[in-house]
């Protein structure tokens, strides 16, 4: 098991995507939404229920 580096989710090795950078560190997403908020650095958050 592996777990999103945006939002966290766990996911199986063979769900998702890894991206492998030049630097050979492994990234792994569960959605390309996940991967697209990665780009562009915003940030994981929920909303607080009052």
């Amino acid at each position: 098991m592996v777990e999103c580096d945006y939002c966290g989710d766990q996911l199986s090795k063979t769900d998702g995507k890894m991206l492998v950078l030049n630097s050979g560190e492994k990234l792994y997403f569960c959605s390309s939404k996940c991967e697209k908020n990665h780009e562009k650095d915003r940030s994981h958050e929920y909303q607080k229920e009052e």
